[in-house]
């Protein structure tokens, strides 16, 4: 335990910002959590747990929990996780087109190549 009046109350001060900085990421953690039950569960709010999550992102990079190059990482990740989400339900499946144009390749000749020009030499 500190002697000295200053460093007394820094320990209480950083006991405080830490109580602070803990529920800022415990709110930040759930924020996440849930935009990704919301994806998972395919529930139509998950543009409101999006925007909930990205607000939370915002406010830890406000208070300095996260640095800004990840907080703005974060937000990539979670709009591209939605927009594929969104893209998820209505893709519809592909048709089967690879075998008619790998028969239609291999049918083909190869062609021949011209021979490469030698370069000319030096006097």
């Amino acid at each position: 335990m500190p002697i000295i009046k200053s460093a007394k109350k820094r320990v209480r001060t950083a006991e405080k910002a830490a109580i602070r900085n803990s529920k800022t990421k415990r709110s930040l953690k759930g924020a996440i959590k849930a935009f990704h039950r919301a994806i998972t569960g395919g529930s139509k709010e998950v543009a409101e747990a999006k925007s909930k999550a990205q607000g939370a992102i915002d406010t830890a990079a406000k208070k300095g929990i996260m640095h800004k190059n990840k907080a703005a990482r974060k937000q990539s990740q979670l709009a591209k996780a939605a927009k594929a989400a969104a893209s998820a339900p209505a893709a519809k499946p592909a048709k089967k087109a690879a075998p008619k144009a790998a028969a239609k390749t291999a049918a083909k000749p190869a062609a021949k190549k011209a021979p490469a020009k030698k370069p000319a030499a030096k006097k």
